[in-house]
């Protein structure tokens, strides 16, 4: 087994937040040798670390010469660059694989000082598929806010009234900013978080992560996709539905038909062992057997911009996107893997449909983290 070291804040870089389960704002090292499990951060941190995860050995940067490097006029990347080659020095590490995010120059300079290291996605990303019991329990956490939030807007949506071409709501202009900003308070009340969830309306449903914006008019697709974050572990939801305030048209009636047979016959097919492109395949069938392209039936080389145009799912944790794939390429499942169902359809100009929800896949088939109607109707 290869030596691992990650360097980065725990905010941002998942592999580091995987291996130190507490938020870090600022840039620390964290080291895999054999049994041991090595974190060298700022003095202030170190408690925290230690408290989070009693197996980790936490240890502060003047453990290591910070002072003395300081003195010499280094920054903090240059004493965390240095550290880190003295704490592998200390600890024996001769050769190890990092994240693809590692940085560069710290890289270079631990070649130079005779270590060997190497890039290894595959290594990291298999290390993170499979959810320990905390960040399963935030995911749960999230969806539970991600499914408040949608209660939110769609009381704003059932209390809209219709006036020259737009929806009102208290007199008010019903707008995707408003849906949005309702949305984020449930979010904050809920301990979770969101950059910037998409509420899309009319033809912007269409253009899969168009965030959405404007006022929003009777009998057209209202598309919310909301990915808020548990603050405490730093781990994802991911929910879609599509509604409309009015009379759906029978386009988008049929788009929402066909995307809850394509969500059921995949969800019903994922379990440990299955092949994402498998999965992906079935949703296909759906679209392609009623008449619309999918990324399995277009030309090579072509743009798809309508029918199912993108691929059905993806892992969720620590990134709102990450492996597995339910794709094309999809690679084979594993209990423990936790991912998007999401299938759509669209039409360039008119708009669409998407339907997510969240599974947990099991040893014998899928656990639906997701509990949320489907209706078009708010």
């Amino acid at each position: 087994m290869s030596d691992a070291l990650i360097v980065g804040d725990s905010m941002r870089i998942p592999e580091i937040r995987h291996e130190v389960p507490v938020s870090v704002p600022d840039p620390f090292l964290y080291v895999e040798r054999g049994e041991r499990r090595f974190v060298v951060a700022t003095s202030f941190e170190v408690e925290r670390i230690a408290v989070a995860d009693g197996a980790l050995e936490a240890h502060a940067f003047e453990e290591f010469g910070r002072d003395e490097l300081q003195a010499q006029g280094l920054n903090y990347d240059e004493i965390l660059r240095e550290v880190t080659v003295r704490v592998c020095r200390e600890l024996g590490v001769e050769s190890a694989v990092v994240p693809p995010t590692f940085p560069l120059e710290i890289a270079d300079r631990l070649r130079e000082s005779g270590v060997e290291v190497r890039s290894d996605r595959a290594f990291f990303a298999s290390r993170r598929r499979v959810k320990n019991e905390a960040e399963l329990a935030g995911i749960r956490r999230a969806q539970r806010a991600c499914e408040a939030a949608m209660d939110e807007a769609r009381a704003l949506l059932r209390r809209a009234d219709r006036a020259n071409g737009v929806l009102r709501v208290d007199g008010e202009p019903l707008t995707c900013e408003r849906l949005k900003a309702a949305i984020e308070r449930v979010f904050s009340e809920h301990g979770v978080s969101s950059d910037d969830p998409i509420v899309s309306h009319g033809p912007q449903t269409a253009v899969g992560h168009d965030t959405g914006s404007g006022p929003i008019a009777p009998d057209e697709p209202i598309v919310l996709d909301l990915f808020p974050r548990d603050r405490e572990t730093g781990c994802y939801s991911d929910m879609t539905r599509t509604f409309v305030v009015g009379t759906p048209p029978d386009e988008l009636v049929e788009y929402a038909r066909l995307c809850k047979e394509a969500l059921d016959r995949s969800i019903a097919e994922i379990r440990a062992g299955a092949l994402g492109r498998q999965v992906f395949k079935l949703a296909c069938d759906v679209f392609e057997r009623n008449g619309y392209p999918t990324l399995l039936s277009k030309e090579p080389g072509v743009v798809l911009a309508e029918g199912f145009y993108h691929s059905l799912g993806h892992g969720v944790g620590l990134e709102v996107h990450e492996d597995p794939a339910l794709g094309k390429a999809g690679e084979e499942l594993v209990a423990g893997d936790v991912v998007t169902v999401e299938p759509g359809l669209y039409r360039r100009g008119f708009g669409g449909c998407r339907l997510e929800d969240l599974v947990l896949v099991t040893a014998d088939g899928a656990e639906n983290l997701t509990k949320y109607p489907y209706d078009l109707t708010p």
